[in-house]
């Protein structure tokens, strides 16, 4: 019987590159996110895979309860989680970033991260056989700072607390969690990249990528690990990109 694997924010990305991956290397996947169009583009690049969606605000807590209903009734088990949505605003200093603004990049990245995180740990303690995998999606960012970034680094930082203390008080049900930070995934988030980003010393410059393959490959050896083992922190970055050194 195939193992369940949950990608959220898999309609794009990082999150739908991973899920096709997932699929090839025989998980049955679920992704989700707020678009089923996009999501139904996730299914249409990989035609030979095991993929369904399930829509959902991961920053909703009606909307998060709903998909583990339905995917406890659909697949009856879960035993992995890529909890990979996220987004965030324009880079600007604290005084000029709205209200609004930090509550955006909170509630998905956070919060969002947080109300996936409980529902699978629950569906993993009650489940039979007991257990499964948590794996978060950090950023260099849970690490060191971006100029003007204080909402995605707030919340990086944060899953930081949330993958320890998981993966601690996941042992007495089989329950392990990691993180792997990304550093510079080719993907809508970096094409901006390509006219340059500030730096540290005030300066604007262009920054290297890496193609977001290697990123779903990383994901499929984390989740294919036994649960007796657990990549608790892993980085994967684009190799000349300003992370050590950075500032």
């Amino acid at each position: 019987m195939s193992q369940v694997a949950l990608v959220t924010g898999g309609g794009s990305g990082i999150g739908r590159m991973s899920a096709g991956a997932l699929a090839k290397a025989g998980f049955d996947v679920v992704i989700c996110g707020r678009n089923l169009k996009s999501l139904e583009e996730t299914i249409a690049t990989y035609p030979e895979s095991s993929i369904s969606p399930i829509p959902c605000d991961v920053a909703d807590t009606d909307s998060v309860d709903q998909l583990f209903e339905k995917l406890a009734s659909d697949h009856g088990r879960l035993d992995v989680v890529f909890n990979n949505a996220g987004t965030n605003v324009p880079p600007m200093p604290i005084d000029e970033l709205t209200v609004d603004q930090w509550r955006q990049v909170i509630d998905v990245n956070l919060h969002g991260a947080f109300l996936i995180a409980r529902g699978a740990f629950g569906q993993m303690r009650k489940q039979d056989p007991q257990g499964g995998r948590i794996i978060n999606n950090g950023s260099i960012s849970a690490h060191v700072p971006r100029p003007g970034s204080v909402p995605y680094t707030v919340s990086k930082h944060a899953i930081s607390g949330l993958t320890k203390t998981l993966a601690l008080d996941g042992r007495p049900f089989n329950i392990a969690c990691g993180q792997i930070d990304i550093g510079n995934a080719a993907s809508a988030m970096t094409e901006r990249m390509s006219g340059g980003v500030p730096q540290a010393d005030g300066s604007i410059k262009p920054e290297p990528t890496m193609d977001t393959q290697h990123i779903a490959d990383a994901i499929v050896h984390m989740a294919s690990l036994p649960l007796s083992a657990n990549v608790l922190s892993t980085t994967i970055m684009a190799s000349d990109m300003p992370f050590v050194g950075r500032g």
